[in-house]
């Protein structure tokens, strides 16, 4: 059936939890200040905001997050999220925003002092370590005294992945200035390592396979995706095993094959190093829940 969750984590900060697990559209309507900054994550499914009185919609698909502000102009929550799908929502205060990056506020671009009136609108790809932490929000097991706890480290968690930065800020290597052809290199290279999970390309054969010279693929990944190539792959790898175990339609050898290891031990040590628990472990604790 479907469910919103509401988690005030502190004053002007607030979780939104969507869970349409029914066959027909939920709605969900909310105002919403100025001074609130939105995040939005589509975790499963898709979802539609709209605006204007329904003159205006923006699409929220799986795997996607939307970043809006708009300091002129209220931007009511109104979303319709459509059957079996999940949405996490962030809302909290440009003031409280300003908290979390005091210490380097000028590395984020419209909390400088240029565009701390302007709008601001951003979509992209959730990459597989906000993945996991989104998916958590789901999927936990705990007692209600410390569930607003839970969510407290966890919120912080995804808004800090989503902020992660290269740490050299200088305007050559800034993700803002990145320019969109190589973005678009990157991207490819991304979406190749992916479909070549199991064998995935050595980085010089990456690099040519795209168009790019091999430092600018190593230094724009991270920009792009916050982490090295083979790193952003192993987060990827296992997070697509976990949906995989989730399935129950494959067992551990299986889902240890599918995505490239060849020995099952070698995919146990590598699931337990990303989520601290050996993969049967797991499907124990998802057959506990049904």
């Amino acid at each position: 059936m479907g469910s919103h969750e509401e988690i005030k984590i502190e004053d002007d900060f607030i979780v939104l939890r969507f869970q349409n697990d029914s066959d027909e559209t939920s709605h969900y309507e909310r105002e919403v200040g100025t001074d609130l900054i939105q995040f939005h994550f589509g975790i499963k499914g898709r979802a539609k905001f709209i605006f204007n009185q329904g003159r205006y919609a923006l699409d929220l698909r799986e795997e996607l997050s939307l970043f809006l502000y708009n300091p002129q102009k209220e931007l009511p929550v109104h979303l319709e999220i459509a059957p079996h799908s999940w949405v996490i929502s962030v809302l909290v205060s440009i003031k409280k925003f300003h908290g979390f990056f005091s210490e380097q506020a000028d590395h984020i671009p419209f909390l400088s002092n240029d565009n701390i009136d302007k709008k601001y609108y951003k979509d992209e790809k959730i990459n597989p370590s906000m993945a996991v932490v989104l998916s958590q929000l789901f999927h936990f097991n705990l007692h209600q005294s410390i569930k607003k706890l839970y969510f407290k480290g966890k919120v912080y968690e995804l808004l800090s992945l989503y902020f992660n930065r290269a740490e050299d800020t200088n305007a050559e290597s800034c993700p803002f200035l990145v320019d969109e052809e190589n973005v678009i290199k990157i991207r490819k290279a991304k979406d190749i390592v992916i479909a070549n999970m199991a064998e995935p390309p050595g980085l010089e054969e990456l690099a040519d396979q795209v168009g790019i010279s091999l430092k600018r693929l190593k230094m724009g990944f991270k920009q792009i995706y916050g982490d090295s190539v083979y790193s952003f792959l192993f987060d990827y790898k296992m997070d697509y095993a976990r949906k995989l175990l989730d399935s129950g339609t494959y067992n551990v050898n299986e889902v240890g094959l599918r995505i490239g290891y060849s020995t099952a031990s070698h995919f146990i040590s590598a699931f337990k190093k990303k989520f601290g628990t050996t993969p049967k472990k797991y499907l124990m604790s998802i057959n506990e829940k049904v």
